[in-house]
C-alpha cells in the first residue's frame, strides 16, 4: 500500500509537500512536460507550516524524465 500526505492533484499535475502557490501557478502557466512537482520535508517557512523560512525551498520535477531536477529554488 502507498501513502502520501500533502498531496494535491491539480489538472494533469500532482504536487507534493508544502509547495508555495507561486511555484505552483508558474507550473500551471509553463505546463512544463512533467507529472508534477515536490517540496520534500515539512520545512519551517513553507505554506502550512509554522516558523520562519531560514533559507531558499528547492522544489523538484517529477516525471518527464526529470524526477529529481531542479525545478524551482525560492
Amino acid at each position: 500500500m502507498n501513502q502520501s500526505y500533502h498531496t494535491l492533484v491539480l489538472d494533469e499535475y500532482v504536487v507534493e509537500g508544502h509547495v508555495p502557490d507561486e511555484v505552483i501557478a508558474a507550473m500551471l502557466n509553463e505546463n512544463p512536460a512533467i507529472d508534477g512537482i515536490s517540496l520534500p520535508g515539512m520545512s519551517a517557512g513553507s505554506p502550512g507550516m509554522g516558523g520562519t523560512k531560514s533559507g531558499s525551498f528547492t522544489a523538484y520535477a517529477l516525471g518527464g524524465g526529470k524526477t529529481g531536477e531542479v525545478y524551482a529554488e525560492i
